[in-house]
C-alpha cells in the first residue's frame, strides 16, 4: 500500500495506538512521532505495529544533532524497519548525508528496506513572525524551498513541508520527490496549532505526496470512517 494520507498517532496511551493502529492500518499508513516514542520508546513501536502488521510507518522523530550523533541516532531506530523516516534540513548537508549513510547502512545490514529519508522544512507551527524572532529574517516560503533545495542536493528522498509551499516544491523538485505535508485539515475542523494549513482535496490537487492528519481521524467515532471520508473527499474532486 502506498497510503495517500497518514494518521497522526499523538499520544502516549499504548492501548490507544495499538487499537487505532489496528482500525485504520488498512485504510491509511501510521505516523508515531515524539510524544509516543519517548513515552514508551523502540518496544512500544513495536507493539503498534504488531496490531498493524501490514502497516505502513511513518516514524516521525525529526533528528537534529551533530552528523556522527545524528548517525548512530538512525542507526538505532533502523530495526523497526520505518517506511518513512524523518531528520530537520537545518541540520546541514552533511548531517543529511550521515544520516542517509547510516539508514542505508544498517537497514542494508539488517536486510530489510531502506526508509524514504525526508527532511523537515519549516515546521507548520511557523509563520513569517516566529521565524523572524529566531533570526531567520525571510518569508516562510523561501526558507523551505531553500531547505528543499539543499534536502534534495543532499540525498533525501522527500521534504516535510506545509500545504502553502507545494506548487512551488513540486516545480522545483520534479516528481518524483516526496512531499509529506502536515497541517491538514477537512472542511471545518479545528485549525488547533497549525498556522499553514489546507484541505486534504487542495493539498493533493497541488501535488502532494502524502497527507499527514491527526485529530480529525483520531477524534472521530469510527476513526477508520473518517479517514475513508477523507479519502473520498479527495477522490471526488481528482481529475
Amino acid at each position: 500500500m502506498k497510503p495517500e494520507i497518514f494518521c497522526a498517532l499523538d499520544t502516549t496511551d499504548i492501548e490507544k495506538a495499538k487499537t487505532l493502529a489496528g482500525s485504520i492500518s488498512s485504510v491509511c499508513g501510521l505516523k508515531l512521532g515524539l510524544e509516543f516514542f519517548n513515552a514508551h520508546g523502540p518496544q512500544g513501536i513495536r507493539a503498534v505495529m504488531e496490531s498493524a502488521p501490514d502497516g505502513v510507518l511513518f516514524l516521525d522523530l525529526k533528528f537534529h544533532d551533530i552528523p556522527n550523533t545524528v548517525a548512530g541516532a538512525v542507526r538505532a531506530v533502523m530495526p523497526l524497519a520505518p517506511h518513512y523516516f524523518n531528520v530537520h534540513a537545518s541540520g546541514g548537508t552533511e548531517m543529511m548525508r550521515a544520516a542517509l549513510d547510516a539508514a542505508q547502512g544498517e537497514t542494508a545490514r539488517l536486510g530489510v528496506s531502506p526508509p524514504k529519508l525526508l527532511a523537515v522544512t519549516v515546521l507548520t507551527s511557523l509563520g513569517d513572525s516566529e521565524l523572524e524572532a529566531v533570526g531567520q529574517a525571510r518569508p516562510a516560503s523561501d526558507q523551505v524551498r531553500r531547505l528543499a533545495d539543499l534536502a534534495q542536493r543532499s540525498g533525501l528522498d522527500g521534504v516535510v513541508c506545509s500545504a502553502h509551499e507545494i506548487v512551488a516544491l513540486r516545480a522545483a523538485c520534479g516528481p518524483d520527490f516526496v512531499l509529506m505535508v502536515p497541517g491538514i485539515r477537512p472542511v471545518g475542523a479545528d485549525l488547533g496549532d497549525q498556522k499553514r494549513v489546507m484541505t486534504p482535496a487542495a493539498a493533493m490537487q497541488a501535488g502532494a505526496s502524502h497527507l499527514v492528519i491527526g485529530r480529525p481521524v483520531t477524534g472521530a467515532a469510527d476513526p477508520a470512517e473518517a479517514a475513508r471520508g477523507i479519502l473520498r473527499s479527495i477522490h471526488e474532486v481528482s481529475p
